[in-house]
C-alpha cells in the first residue's frame, strides 16, 4: 500500500463522516480503515492460494471490528463503511471506487445453502459501480449490477440490477427516483427533496376523485332544482 494512496482514503472518510475528526481520529478509531487493512493483506495472500492464512486473516478483522470480508472479493479505491458493524461483503462480491456503505449491509448470495457445491466458483454476488451508496440495513442479493451513483435506501432488499444514477427503496427495492445529474453525496442515500413517485400516484388520483365528486354534486343539485 503506497503512503499516498493510504492518505487519499483517510482523506476520503473524512469527506464522507462530519464526525471525522482529523487523519489521526480515522486511523485510530475507525473499523473501516482498519478492516481494510486486512482485507489488502489478506487479498494478497488469497491471490498466491494461500487460502487458509487469508481467511484466517480476515476471521481476525472479523473479531476485531465487526465487518465481515471475504479476502477473495474486489475491491475498488476509496471505499468507506461509515459504523461498519454487520456487514458482511460475499466471495464474488465486486465493489467499485469511492462507494459507501452503512452499518448492516449484506452484499450476498440468493440462496447459499441450496445446491451449493454447484454455487461453488460460479458468480453470486453482486457487482457494485463506482460512487454508489447503500443505506444501512440493506440487502443486495443475487449476481446482480448495481450501476454507477445508484443509492439504495436504508433497509431496502434488492435482488434485481440497478441502473446509474437511480435510487430504490423498499421491500422489494423498486425505482424512487432517477436523475442524471445524481453525483453529489447524500448520506445513507436519501435526499430530503426526493417524491416517492407512487405517493405521487396516489396523490394524483385522490385530487381526481375529489374533483369527480364535485361534479357529481353538482349535478345532483341541477338535478334537484328541476324536479
Amino acid at each position: 500500500m503506497k503512503l499516498k494512496k493510504i492518505i487519499e482514503e483517510i482523506d476520503s472518510i473524512i469527506e464522507r463522516d462530519p464526525a471525522a475528526g482529523s487523519r489521526l481520529g480515522v486511523v485510530f478509531l475507525y473499523p473501516s480503515f482498519h478492516v481494510m487493512i486486512f482485507y489488502k493483506i489478506a487479498n494478497i495472500f488469497w491471490r498466491y492460494n494461500l487460502k487458509f492464512i487469508s481467511r484466517l486473516l480476515m476471521q481476525l478483522a472479523r473479531m476485531l471490528t465487526g465487518i465481515e470480508i471475504h479476502p477473495a472479493a474486489k475491491i475498488g479505491h476509496n471505499f468507506f463503511m461509515d459504523h461498519g458493524l454487520g456487514i458482511v461483503i460475499g466471495e464474488t462480491a465486486e465493489v467499485g471506487e469511492n462507494v459507501t456503505i452503512y452499518q448492516g449491509v449484506t452484499l450476498g448470495g440468493v440462496m447459499p445453502s441450496i445446491e451449493s457445491d454447484a454455487q461453488r466458483n460460479q458468480k453470486r454476488h453482486p457487482t457494485i459501480g463506482n460512487h454508489v451508496i447503500i443505506g444501512s440495513g440493506a440487502q443486495i442479493l443475487g449476481p446482480i449490477n448495481i450501476g454507477d451513483y445508484a443509492r439504495v435506501g436504508a433497509n431496502s432488499v434488492v435482488s434485481k440490477d440497478v441502473l446509474p444514477n437511480v435510487t430504490v427503496v423498499g421491500v422489494p427495492a423498486r425505482e424512487y427516483s432517477k436523475s442524471p445529474k445524481l453525483k453529489g453525496f447524500k448520506a445513507y442515500g436519501m435526499s430530503v427533496n426526493q417524491v416517492d413517485p407512487i405517493e405521487k400516484m396516489f396523490g394524483s388520483l385522490i385530487e381526481k376523485v375529489e374533483n369527480l365528486e364535485k361534479k357529481i354534486k353538482l349535478l345532483e343539485k341541477k338535478t334537484d332544482k328541476k324536479k
